[in-house]
């Protein structure tokens, strides 16, 4: 699977906590699985469906795969399919952009176009 870039959702308080401190704090489902979940661009859509449907203010932080080494492993996950997990503390000077991600009037999430 040759995958350029990966994905981090997370609320806009916890990616602020973040920048402050260089660093994701493992929260969540991420705490309780020991790694930093990660999202491929064809996952983030049904990704933010699943665990963000109730959520506002989130933040949409991509990084470049091949930049976070062999933390980043890709391992079966929702029905089989292969997640990308972040086994580390992933810095956020790894961040290569990000976005503040909102609802459109419909009450579906817009996305910015998304790098494979």
């Amino acid at each position: 699977m040759h995958v350029s870039t990966v994905y981090k959702i997370l609320s806009l308080a916890a990616w602020t906590q973040a920048r402050t401190h260089g660093v994701l704090a493992l929260a969540g489902v991420d705490a309780r699985d020991g790694y930093v979940h990660l999202s491929a661009a064809d996952q983030v859509a049904g990704t933010l469906a699943l665990h963000f449907s109730d959520a506002d203010a989130l933040v949409l932080v991509a990084f470049d795969a091949g930049a976070l080494g062999p933390d980043l492993r890709w391992e079966a996950s929702r029905g089989g399919a292969l997640f990308p997990h972040f086994h580390g503390g992933l810095a956020t000077s790894l961040a290569s952009d990000a976005w503040k991600i909102a609802r459109g009037d419909d009450g579906v999430f817009v996305l910015p176009e998304l790098r494979p």
